[in-house]
């Protein structure tokens, strides 16, 4: 059992994805030789080479278009969209190209990426850096949401969000990379759409995601 940041986890969950299988690779802006803006990367460009991770220009479309054309030629590729907020910018592929690909194809083309985002407000950012877009995801057919609140969910959900044949869209809530949790040793795969029950009870039941959890729980008690 480790403790680790929020942020560890992120990397831990990608390194322990691309040691598993070499067709996982990884691009994004800033992502291989400064770790990542957010230090979610750090340690990925020594351990696997330029030719798995990879910095882009500052062109969300470019990003996600180069992802998608990896993904529909064999390789298994993880996408770092900076802020969430520029989602806005590459949009066609996530509401029209990524998730309707298998579909329109009959089952011919197949798209399994996972784009990773910085998400959410609080963290003293601009306003174009700061808004939580998850509605616009989970409005969209054939695309998989995930906005993970602790270490371990980090760890677990990434692994199978990797692993899903289809699109994933990974929001990271950029106030949770600080927090801290424990992550067991060795693999942890968790199912996609099952919800965690973090604290039973009887008299009410509250939903939440990413950075409300914790704030659910301190209210439970």
């Amino acid at each position: 059992m480790a403790e680790l940041t929020y942020r560890e986890a992120v990397a831990r969950g990608i390194a322990q994805e691309m040691e598993r299988d070499p067709d996982v690779v990884f691009l994004g802006e800033d992502v291989a030789a400064a770790g990542g803006v957010f230090k979610t990367t750090v340690g990925l460009l020594e351990k696997f080479g330029s030719r798995r991770v990879r910095d882009t220009p500052i062109s969300e479309q470019a990003i996600l278009g180069a992802a998608m054309g990896a993904a529909m030629t064999g390789l298994k590729p993880i996408a770092e969209i900076m802020f969430s907020d520029f989602l806005a910018v590459c949009f066609d592929f996530i509401a029209n190209q990524f998730p309707k690909s298998r579909y329109m194809s009959n089952g011919q083309l197949r798209c399994p990426l996972v784009v990773r985002t910085a998400n959410g407000a609080g963290s003293r950012f601009g306003a174009q850096h700061s808004q939580s877009v998850e509605n616009w995801a989970m409005a969209i057919p054939g695309l998989k949401v995930v906005a993970p609140s602790t270490p371990r969910d980090v760890v677990g959900l990434l692994a199978a969000a990797v692993r899903d044949p289809d699109p994933v869209i990974f929001f990271e809530h950029k106030s949770l990379y600080p927090t801290t949790g424990e992550v067991p040793d060795g693999e942890i795969i968790d199912a996609l759409g099952t919800a965690r029950v973090v604290r039973p009870g009887e008299d009410a039941t509250i939903l939440a995601l990413a950075l409300m959890v914790p704030r659910a729980l301190a209210a439970a008690e």
